[in-house]
């Protein structure tokens, strides 16, 4: 019996307030309106995002369904949707692409000013919910909400895939993957021959130095202080890592010493500490090194840094979804994993049912998985 243009109920992960466990409850998900396309969700990833979400570092309104690393197929569209069908394999974008905005438009940008990071509103365009639960709205998360098992999102935020990817794992292409991976290739635009410091070994991290490996760096420094998450960034290409832990000095200095006082060319912080993005700022070398910014900030967080350290020539950059236009990228990096170009497979540390996911985030928290 079809579904379309019906209310589903399913069930969902939802996040009534933070700092409190996700519940798992049957939810109403209301049919697409005009432009709008719902989603069977049948893939999804944790990311260290979410878990801001849920410690209150990342502000947003609850009550709310996180999760925007994800893969499913089309269940139904709302008028005028003509990108996707029902039975497609898509991938949700967090990063939408409208075509028409002033970043759209740019060579030089990929934020579309129709997503919702930043101030979160956690709603669709038309100012209302598609979810319900026990008669309250429930917010939606940067324009995907994926811990559900349907959902629904703006056409600007959905994209065909192959139909014989598997979801299971292109799924990290919608956010860890991507964003590790395109803030060497597209924003650091990391040379052949180059140094990089990569602050932070999680999934996006290990994506960095995957990126860094890529583009033929010759050396990439893996720093965390957590050494169980060495032996797997030296297996994707770093060539060594190190524990700040492990030294009294500034790990700014650490890694100027190894680079023969120069510093690394390019640095990356994929943690989302303040102290460790200025570290890696002061890591690069002083004249033309660039540090990226990949990690998701605290909201309400600010950075102090001696001004000298970005007037000798520094450059400072931030990067998101790694500077792909999503639409327009996606696809081709899911061809690129049919093709054998990169390997996701050892970015999944574990597999689990949707019931579990309280435990998939105490793994996250415990260092046990590497996202």
């Amino acid at each position: 019996m079809s579904t379309s243009g019906k209310v589903i109920k399913c069930k969902a992960a939802i996040a009534w307030e933070p700092k409190k466990p996700f519940s798992i409850e049957e939810v109403e998900v209301a049919p697409p309106k005009a432009h709008e396309v719902r989603i069977k969700i049948l893939a999804t990833g944790i990311c260290r995002s979410d878990d801001h979400v849920m410690s209150g570092a990342l502000t947003v309104p609850f009550p709310i369904i996180l999760g925007h690393e994800a893969a499913g197929i089309v269940e139904s569209v709302g008028e005028g949707v003509t990108c996707v069908k029902p039975g497609d394999k898509v991938i949700p974008l967090f990063v939408p692409q409208c075509g028409e905005c002033s970043s759209c438009v740019s060579s030089k940008g990929n934020l579309c000013t129709t997503n919702d990071l930043g101030a979160v509103r956690g709603l669709m365009k038309d100012g209302t919910t598609r979810f319900t639960c026990k008669g309250k709205q429930i917010h939606q998360f940067i324009s995907t909400s994926t811990f559900t098992e349907y959902t629904v999102v703006h056409e600007t935020a959905v994209v065909k895939i192959d139909a014989g990817a598997p979801l299971e794992k292109v799924c990290l292409i919608g956010c860890g993957f991507s964003t590790g991976y395109g803030a060497a290739l597209n924003t650091a635009k990391v040379e052949r021959g180059s140094t990089c410091a990569v602050f932070g070994l999680g999934g996006v991290g290990l994506s960095v130095v995957m990126g860094c490996k890529a583009a033929g760096a010759s050396r990439i420094i893996g720093v965390d202080i957590n050494k169980d998450k060495f032996a797997k960034a030296k297996e994707l290409g770093a060539t060594e890592c190190i524990n700040p832990q492990d030294f009294t000095k500034p790990i700014e200095d650490v890694l100027k010493e190894l680079t023969g006082g120069n510093g690394v060319d390019y640095s990356f912080e994929v943690i989302g500490r303040t102290d460790t993005m200025t570290a890696a700022l002061a890591s690069c070398h002083m004249n033309y090194g660039m540090s990226v910014i990949v990690g998701v900030p605290p909201s309400a967080s600010q950075i102090t840094y001696p001004a000298m350290l970005l007037f000798t020539g520094r450059t400072w950059k931030g990067s998101i979804f790694g500077g792909w236009k999503s639409k327009d990228s996606v696809p081709k990096l899911v061809a690129d994993y049919m093709g054998k170009k990169f390997n996701l497979d050892a970015l999944i540390t574990h597999t689990m049912p949707f019931d579990k996911i309280n435990e998939g985030f105490e793994l996250l928290r415990a260092g046990k998985s590497i996202v």
